[in-house]
């Protein structure tokens, strides 16, 4: 069936059905995100423990996306795989309240990351087949604000559930309720759309064997941002170490993030189609300085350094994952987004790590880990910016 079958009307519906999907798994996983420092840290782990089971989930997450996006490529099986993943993604969350000590409640947390995993390459492969039409910075930054709202009502959820439990567990127990929203609507969703890639017209496209110089030196440039971009289970510890920020607002100022970044999505979605990729070096030269304010700013300047760790969150996330569906063909998405994802993760965990470390003996140096490990990506940006000609 080809694309032209296709109203804009019902690939809008297709995009903002998945966007339900994300913002009830957001609600879901982002809310346990919001309390998973502080959950490990009442359990006895330290900062480098947190750092690294952060860091170590995201890089399970991100390396499996190598090979899930390599079989979406080859099977074409794009629902079968995603709702494997969304499934062991969600429900992974609510079992948290059951954990026993840091480390089964580190194993659950890598296993939400795996199911993240798994899903992620397939489902931004039909998204990238679905925005073809309205522009892919729009689809994509449409999308990234529907999960983010749900990644801002998730802390919410769970700031309300702290507010009256003042325990973490129940917080987790509740989040059963949006997994299963999310499964029911991914359920309608593949009911309604059997065949995703029918919504794009495919249009062949020679290129050499292998991936171009440009999209890896795009992937060295979002692994440098990753090294140095702070999880915020990291940061959460530090507001309960510190003291600075009281346990009922540390997700709340996670809310406030994922707010802003749903809002950054949309702006940068529509700027990308627009006007290229140059949005991409006008938010890392923003999201650079979150973490002086984050870790050394007190309640307002923290407040103020994760509104611009949401910014970055929302290039990260829409306009990020557009670009990499302008440089490669359609026929190799899933994989390239394997690749991208899988570069990107390796660095999240090695920064995490590093910056756990770091954490424990000299906030300052992590500070300024943070800033320079961003700041060496800008030139490979601008590099691939000047390399890439972005077809809205």
């Amino acid at each position: 069936m080809p694309s032209m079958a296709f109203s804009k009307k019902q690939i809008y519906q297709f995009i903002i059905l998945l966007g339900f999907v994300s913002l009830f798994s957001d609600v879901t996983y982002e809310g346990a995100r919001s309390i998973a420092g502080p959950y490990l840290a009442t359990m006895g782990a330290s900062a480098t423990v947190v750092g690294f089971v952060a860091g170590f989930g995201e890089l399970v997450g991100y390396a499996l996306r190598l090979v899930s996006g390599y079989i979406s490529d080859k099977t074409r099986r794009y629902w079968l795989i995603t709702m494997f993943g969304y499934s062991v993604n969600l429900i992974a969350v609510p079992v948290l309240a059951l954990a026993g000590n840091w480390k089964i409640a580190a194993m659950l947390m890598m296993a939400e990351r795996m199911g993240k995993a798994i899903r992620t390459p397939a489902r931004d492969a039909m998204l990238a087949h679905a925005s073809h039409e309205i522009g892919r910075g729009w689809g994509f930054g449409l999308h990234e604000a529907m999960d983010q709202i749900g990644a801002m009502l998730g802390p919410l959820v769970v700031a309300l559930v702290l507010y009256f439990k003042q325990d973490y567990r129940p917080a987790f127990a509740v989040l059963l309720i949006p997994a299963i929203l999310a499964l029911s609507v991914l359920c309608l969703a593949r009911f309604l759309y059997p065949r995703p890639h029918d919504l794009e017209i495919a249009v062949p496209k020679i290129e050499p064997k292998g991936f171009s110089k440009v999209f890896w030196l795009y992937c060295v440039a979002a692994g440098l941002i990753a090294a140095g971009y702070a999880d915020f289970p990291l940061i959460a510890f530090h507001f309960e170490k510190s003291g600075e920020i009281s346990k009922i607002w540390i997700p709340v100022f996670y809310s406030v993030a994922m707010g802003v970044d749903a809002i950054a999505a949309l702006i940068f979605g529509r700027w990308f189609d627009r006007r290229g990729m140059g949005i991409l070096i006008f938010s890392g030269v923003l999201s650079m300085a979150f973490a002086p304010f984050v870790f050394w700013g007190g309640f307002k300047g923290a407040l103020f350094g994760m509104a611009l760790w949401g910014i970055g969150m929302g290039a990260h996330e829409s306009v990020m994952r557009a670009a990499v569906s302008n440089i490669v063909s359609s026929q190799r998405r899933g994989t390239a987004f394997g690749v991208f994802n899988t570069v990107y993760g390796v660095a999240w965990f090695l920064g995490s790590a590093a910056m756990g470390m770091l954490y424990d003996r000299s906030i300052t140096a992590m500070v300024f880990f943070s800033i320079l490990s961003q700041a060496s990506a800008l030139p490979f940006l601008w590099y691939s910016i000047k390399r890439v000609v972005s077809q809205p």
